[in-house]
């Protein structure tokens, strides 16, 4: 039996444990405070020039750009989890894992191969001269340097987000709707577009905001394509008119525009209930044929192509002409810090999450649920934004230590945060600690509590019912996080471009130089190992999510077996597959634990 001194100890480190979440979630919000009080400053008047010039165009820009990659990614990602999922052709097995590649492709990677392919000097045009004999003047050819090159770029790196979660949320439909829509003349395609597509709406919805959300926060791809945008318009307000004010002020309205968007969302779903049915029967799979299985090939094939082979193809070819070592010590050295950061901060974000998510499933206060809620803002904002409202409180930190340890000791200490990796790193968890919070807590959320009370009743405290309970359970969701955090920080540019040390450089700033300076053939060799470096964290989370769709399976083969009566100790077959028929006790306690197990 639990003693008073074990309740009131448990007590204590429950309430010390929501501080320290309090603390942490407080500062990810930094950024956003010191946003806010700079933003009251005193401008050159950058704002009002801009309004008066090239915001209308900057907001037209950005506007265009989210809603074609939107639709993109949509029209992308959401047929090719279907039938990756619910569907037999050819391939499919590889295209289940083949269609995650391309998030080890950096927008800004893409955009440096599709530039080098696609401009007017490139391969592609030249070889339609020869073959043709036409003349520069002679041919209209797309420009990839515009407003839809970037969309098309974004789109074909972006539409992971949507076909991962759209496939997770197809996996744990159920058949009974599906084939009441079947049964009521529907055919297979318009039942999926009006009974598994509707059902599947929050997943999808939320795979197009981490979509949107990335298409707001770029930088490298819009600027390699001269498309003016919120975040080049940033950067160039803080760095090149040296207006800090302004920067700011445009950093607000930015985020105004994604706390718009997420508005908008909530309003459209306020009042429609979505029912996860994962208990129930899995849906039948579609055997596809002749014309209609080339058609799912080439669904699937495309975005692939697009987003990972082409232009990895492309820099691979490119590094290959080069007359240069692709490991010599300068890109060693880039590679090293690279990794390095990556890791670094991909261990401290899903560190952070864990103690948020742990002290919002330990507490019933509802102020440490609210500030753990707002701890995932950041990936909302932009890395440039990010960076802009770390550099003012970092900034003005540094300043006043200098001064105080200089007139106080004599020793000046200089940039203590600002120009160390500590500002990186605090950029990289406030950026993306959504994205290990998320997998955290999803990890949690599976993990009954009842389990809690029977280690507490065994005297365990929460730090003991973690190590020896919540830590061993968490494993594989922890791995998904961290893969998916270390992808993120090895391709994100703005916030490194901007806090970076002197003399500290990546291979995604080293890119972006050469690339800046039209050298597409030197900037191949750094962004081929950005991918490759990234590539296998995606592989990696490949093999883990086919290792759960197949535990699924066996979930659900388990699951279906279970919904049979049985006659005579005999299982009957034909009665698990007639509609609507009745089940006894003993199948629906079958059922209910079937369902607990795949919860």
């Amino acid at each position: 039996m639990t003693t008073a001194r074990q309740r009131t100890g448990g007590r204590r480190r429950i309430s010390g444990l929501s501080a320290l979440s309090l603390v942490l979630s407080a500062l990810t919000l930094l950024p956003l405070l010191a946003l806010l009080v700079a933003a009251t400053g005193q401008s050159t008047g950058a704002v009002a020039h801009y309004v008066d010039t090239v915001l209308p165009q900057y907001t037209a820009n950005t506007l265009a750009l989210v809603l074609l990659v939107g639709v993109a990614v949509t029209v992308m990602g959401v047929p090719a989890a279907w039938l990756v999922t619910m569907c037999r052709f050819p391939g499919r097995n590889m295209f289940a894992w083949a269609l995650v590649l391309p998030l080890a492709m950096p927008g800004y990677v893409s955009a440096y191969a599709y530039t080098y392919l696609i401009q007017h000097p490139g391969p592609v045009q030249t070889i339609l001269r020869d073959v043709t004999g036409w003349g520069p003047n002679d041919y209209w050819f797309p420009q990839i340097r515009s407003l839809e090159g970037a969309a098309f770029v974004l789109a074909m790196v972006l539409y992971p987000y949507v076909y991962l979660l759209a496939r997770t949320a197809f996996l744990q439909q159920s058949a009974t709707a599906f084939e009441a829509a079947r049964t009521l003349g529907r055919s297979p395609w318009r039942a999926f577009a009006g009974v598994a597509v509707p059902l599947a709406r929050p997943a999808i919805v939320a795979g197009l905001a981490l979509a949107i959300m990335e298409t707001l926060a770029d930088y490298g791809t819009v600027y390699q394509f001269g498309v003016q945008t919120f975040t080049t318009a940033i950067y160039r307000t803080w760095f090149s008119l040296g207006d800090r004010v302004a920067a700011v002020q445009l950093s607000l309205v930015l985020v105004s525009f994604v706390l718009l968007v997420m508005a908008l969302e909530r309003i459209g779903r306020r009042g429609r209930r979505f029912v996860d049915a994962r208990a129930g029967r899995p849906m039948p799979a579609l055997e596809l044929r002749g014309w209609r299985a080339a058609l799912a090939v080439l669904a699937c094939a495309v975005p692939v192509a697009c987003g990972f082979a082409v232009p990895a193809a492309t820099l691979f070819g490119l590094g290959l002409a080069l007359d240069v070592s692709w490991f010599d010590p300068r890109t060693t050295r880039l590679i090293w810090n690279s990794i390095t950061l990556a890791t670094i901060g991909a261990v401290l974000t899903v560190a952070v999450a864990m103690v948020i998510a742990y002290a919002r499933r330990l507490s019933q206060g509802r102020l440490t649920a609210v500030m753990g809620q707002l701890a995932g803002f950041g990936y909302a904002v932009p890395g440039a934004v990010i960076a802009v409202g770390l550099l003012i409180p970092f900034g003005a930190f540094d300043r006043w230590l200098h001064g105080f340890m200089t007139a106080t000791f004599g020793i000046p200490t200089g940039l203590i945060l600002t120009g160390t990796i500590a500002a990186i790193l605090f950029a990289y968890v406030v950026r993306f600690l959504a994205v290990s919070l998320n997998g955290v807590e999803a990890g949690l959320a599976r993990i009954p509590p009842s389990l809690d009370g029977v280690s507490r009743t065994l005297g365990r405290g929460p730090a003991g019912t973690f190590a020896r309970v919540h830590a061993p359970l968490l494993s594989g969701g922890l791995l998904t996080a961290f893969l998916i955090t270390f992808v993120d920080i090895m391709k994100e540019l703005p916030a490194t471009l901007i806090l970076r040390p002197f003399n500290f450089d990546t291979l995604a700033i080293r890119a972006y130089r050469l690339a800046s300076d039209e050298r597409l053939e030197q900037a191949s060799v750094p962004s081929l190992m950005i991918v490759l470096v990234g590539l296998i964290p995606v592989i990696l989370l490949s093999r883990q999510i086919a290792r759960s769709v197949r535990r699924r399976g066996t979930i659900a083969r388990a699951t279906e077996a279970a919904m049979v009566p049985r006659e005579g100790g005999r299982p009957a077959p034909s009665a698990g597959l007639s509609y609507g028929e009745g089940r006894g006790a003993g199948s629906g306690a079958r059922v209910a634990a079937a369902g607990r197990e795949a919860a």
